[in-house]
């Protein structure tokens, strides 16, 4: 069991434990000398794009941080002073599971799912863990759970990422326990994921930017704003009971938000072209697929029914009172772009690309070879001067290349694929030297070929972290 923030500071400076009585491990913050936190809260998401935020805006007004992430490493070591927990909220159902609670004064939950991948489970981390959580709170004496939410009865209200929010909504204004919830509109920052990284990929598309629900209405929030209301609810500023949305006042369309980013990247102004919503149905069958294998694209289904709906206040949610945030434009101009940001949004849709092009790559260079062995076999003893020899290796490292092919349009495997695929590529060609330096000076170039698969390898492993 998790034993206190000033336990699991101590950890980190000795010898980083395991939590006891718990699958949680812990990864404790560097701490303060001195230190002495106004409030000890526990942020659900802490790795995530707003959930990273909060621990950011808490930590600097004082407040012990504590963040629950599934892979906390490197968010641990962008920010020292936020303590960890691992964990993944799939696993955490049961309010037993929640038993280390009584540590903290606080909760805000961050966390969500899109959509149902290999990676995620909607049910699961939206409404499973957090009925969970509202148990074992009200026998914790948690003071204040703040939800960051959605509109959920908005478009797409139906699909299982705003039905499930609705209803741990629900469950948390009747579970007796001090809340706040704030539904972000559309979130901007200085980073970006999800929706807002798509809005800066289409802006950075050349000559015309192409639409689907051009005209479809948008509200923003900064991300700061968000941060900064979730501290304003944490120290009392925000009355218990609120329920609020967090959203520049401006409404603008699909069209006129990727103008403001393709100004912000410095980018010319472009025309756009309207794509029929059905027109674009095989990319979104391709993005849940995808999501299936673990990729989190942000054309899947859900995104772009709602999308579609619009993101901006509607009649019945316009009851609920709102927190002013600042316009997109003036979110923008506070986070000027640099060039890295150009990179990131002429990258983000040739990403998935050029994972599709190496599994392809890789793939037909292992069947070919298969469906030609006697050939291939032929001209590897013709080097090595053994036919057994040169069977075994052809079937070796074709099979080697199939499996690399279709490892790396796997998320989980993706990175050692890349690996594999640029060792293996070098192991080639050093081999090949070695046995058949000739190969080299080949009019079709089949060692020449192997370097810009080489370096496309090294391009999406440089790109592959979405956070």
């Amino acid at each position: 069991m998790v034993v206190g923030h000033a336990n699991l500071i101590d950890s980190a400076r000795g010898r980083g434990k395991e939590s006891s009585g718990s699958s949680l491990r812990i990864v404790p913050s560097t701490g303060r000398p001195g230190y002495r936190p106004r409030m000890r809260v526990l942020i659900l998401g802490g790795n995530g794009f707003i959930g990273s935020e909060i621990c950011r805006v808490l930590s600097g007004r004082g407040h012990a941080v504590t963040a629950l992430a599934r892979a906390p490493e490197k968010a641990q070591r962008r920010l020292p002073n936020i303590a960890y927990l691992c964990c993944d909220l799939r696993g955490m159902q049961a309010a037993s599971d929640w038993a280390f609670l009584s540590n903290f004064d606080a909760v805000v939950n961050a966390a969500g799912a899109l959509q149902d991948s290999s990676r995620d489970d909607v049910a699961a981390v939206q409404k499973g863990a957090m009925l969970a959580l509202y148990a074992a709170a009200s026998t914790a004496r948690i003071r204040l759970i703040i939800q960051i939410s959605a509109r959920t009865d908005g478009p797409g209200s139906g699909r299982e990422f705003l039905a499930t929010k609705h209803q741990a909504d629900q469950a948390l204004k009747q579970s007796g326990v001090a809340f706040i919830i704030l539904r972000p509109a559309v979130v901007i920052g200085r980073n970006a994921h999800g929706g807002s990284a798509l809005l800066r990929a289409l802006a950075a598309i050349p000559c015309r930017t192409p639409l689907i629900h051009a005209e479809a209405q948008m509200q923003f929030a900064a991300l700061s704003d968000v941060a900064q209301a979730a501290g304003d609810a944490i120290e009392g500023h925000i009355p218990t009971g609120s329920d609020l949305i967090v959203a520049a006042p401006e409404t603008l369309s699909v069209r006129h938000a990727v103008a403001e980013h393709r100004a912000w990247l410095g980018l010319p102004p472009a025309k756009t072209v309207e794509i029929p919503a059905g027109w674009a149905q095989p990319v979104v069958w391709l993005a849940d697929l995808l999501g299936r294998l673990g990729w989190r694209s942000p054309l899947r289904s859900t995104a772009i029914e709602i999308a579609g709906g619009g993101a901006a206040v509607t009649p019945s949610l316009a009851r609920t009172a709102e927190r002013a945030a600042a316009p997109l434009a003036a979110t923008l101009a506070a986070n000027p772009a640099g060039v890295q940001d150009l990179w990131f949004a002429r990258l983000y849709l040739i990403k998935p690309l050029i994972l599709g092009i190496l599994s392809l790559f890789w793939f037909a260079s292992g069947a070919i070879a298969l469906l030609h062995f006697d050939q291939t076999a032929g001209l590897l003893a013709g080097a090595i001067g053994s036919r057994p020899a040169a069977s075994a290796l052809t079937v070796a490292t074709s099979l080697a290349d199939l499996l690399l092919g279709m490892a790396v349009v796997f998320r989980r495997f993706a990175r050692p694929a890349l690996i594999g695929m640029v060792l293996l590529s070098l192991a080639y060609l050093l081999s090949a030297t070695i046995v058949a330096p000739e190969l080299w000076a080949d009019p079709l170039g089949p060692l020449v070929k192997v370097l810009p698969a080489t370096m496309l390898a090294l391009v999406a492993l440089a790109i592959l972290d979405e956070r």
